[in-house]
């Protein structure tokens, strides 16, 4: 029996496809790189956004067009959240759902003979030091923990990921040095938010973050998206950790809104003010620093004075990233009850954040030109050359290099979203 995995959506994701990956190798189950060689096929979804639901659906509904002969599994988001549409589209398909990975290789092996097995329901099963097929051997992604402590109004992921479960330090540490031993240059520490790590458990991210950073070898760590009402009892511990010289200076604080109105309606748990202390005290301490940040364009009550809050934000606080998002009713979040703006407000207003975005983040990245940066070497490009990272982990291009070196290069040009290089 062979089995393709196709996995979709954000890093905690693709985690959880090395994971399936890995439950069926254990089991001598083989995975193949094309549906054509396969018996079996995985889509392990996401369901972040309704295009992203639309992508989904289409996805599964081609396959079973284009191959009746292949047995398919639905895993991922979807199965927890909206299971009525993935039964609807589906009534023949198993499913496993995101906490019951390491049930994979009795659900393929029950799906193969024939029957629909559907494996759902929230676990506290580890997924650190599981066995994994990575992707990459140099890139190697940790889920730090599992779930969360919001309650956003606008979210329907955390109805598949359920509270907060965090994994002990001294398993993940173990697996990052593991990783290094194999030959990784990025441990990524991801989770739905990096920043309510331990809060159940009684551990701190930052002492998380300073056992992996001092473990040896040579490799940088990049921490994930870090919720900013988690952070704010921790900020001090939080920066000294990420000063680690092994620790990418780059932190992903997703805001939303400039709108305080607008965030209290998303109960997200933070004001502007608290927020911008935040950035303010990591660009002080740490000095270049990229800033990413997510916001959410057309929230059903946003008005234009709440929209001209959040360009004021974005123009002071000027990130190095910025993630839009239009807002779409999501299945299960409260914010679906509520009337949604007028599609062209919608549509002008995300334009303009677009041209603003496209404008900071560009400006921020000219500001690198001329300038000498050691670079680690992190994959080939699509389009030839080598795609390397950053201090603060924006892609440079580099024509030449060995994959997982660090390198010094001079910055010769910028746009919106990498940096082109020439070796020294």
């Amino acid at each position: 029996m062979k089995v393709f995995i196709e996995s979709y959506g954000c890093t905690f994701n693709q985690a959880d496809g090395q994971i399936i990956a890995g439950n069926l190798q254990e089991n001598d189950i083989d995975i193949v790189d094309s549906i054509e060689e396969a018996d079996v096929v995985i889509v392990n979804t996401c369901y972040v956004k309704l295009p992203t639901e639309d992508k989904m659906t289409y996805r599964i509904q081609k396959l079973q067009k284009e191959h009746p002969d292949k047995k398919i599994i639905v895993g991922g988001c979807m199965v927890e959240i909206d299971p009525e549409k993935l039964d609807k589209i589906g009534p023949n398909i198993s499913w496993i759902g995101p906490h019951q990975l390491n049930k994979s290789a009795d659900v393929v092996n029950s799906t193969y003979c024939g029957d629909i097995v559907r494996e759902t329901g929230f676990s506290k099963e580890s997924k650190v030091n599981v066995p994994k097929v990575m992707d990459d051997s140099l890139i190697h992604i940790i889920q730090i923990c599992e779930g969360c402590l919001g309650a956003c109004t606008f979210c329907c992921t955390r109805f598949a990921r359920g509270p907060l479960n965090s994994y002990p330090i001294a398993d993940i540490v173990a697996e990052a040095q593991r990783a290094i031993d194999n030959g990784a240059c990025e441990i990524q520490l991801t989770a739905q938010d990096t920043a309510a790590f331990g809060r159940d458990s009684g551990e701190k991210l930052s002492d998380l973050i300073k056992e992996v950073a001092n473990l040896k070898g040579d490799f940088k760590v990049r921490v994930g998206m870090m919720h900013p009402k988690n952070i704010l009892n921790d900020v001090g511990e939080i920066i000294d950790a990420m000063k680690h010289p092994k620790v990418y200076d780059f932190i992903h604080l997703p805001v939303q809104s400039g709108s305080d109105k607008v965030l209290s309606e998303m109960r997200r748990g933070h004001n502007i003010s608290q927020y911008k202390d935040i950035v303010s005290k990591f660009k002080n301490e740490i000095p270049g620093i990229a800033l990413a940040v997510d916001i959410i364009v057309g929230y059903p009550t946003e008005s234009d004075d709440d929209f001209d809050e959040t360009v004021k934000l974005l123009e002071e606080i000027k990130p190095s990233l910025i993630h839009l998002s239009k807002y779409q009713h999501r299945k299960g979040a409260i914010s679906s009850s509520l009337e949604e703006i007028p599609r062209d407000v919608m549509k002008k207003r995300s334009k303009f954040l677009s041209q603003i975005k496209s404008q900071i983040t560009e400006d921020e990245n000219k500001e690198l030109i001329d300038s000498i940066q050691n670079v680690l070497v992190v994959e080939k490009g699509s389009k030839g050359g080598f795609i390397a990272k950053t201090n603060s982990y924006i892609p440079v291009i580099v024509d030449d290099a060995q994959l997982g070196t660090f390198v010094d290069v001079k910055i010769t040009e910028a746009t919106s979203t990498y940096l082109k290089s020439e070796l020294l």
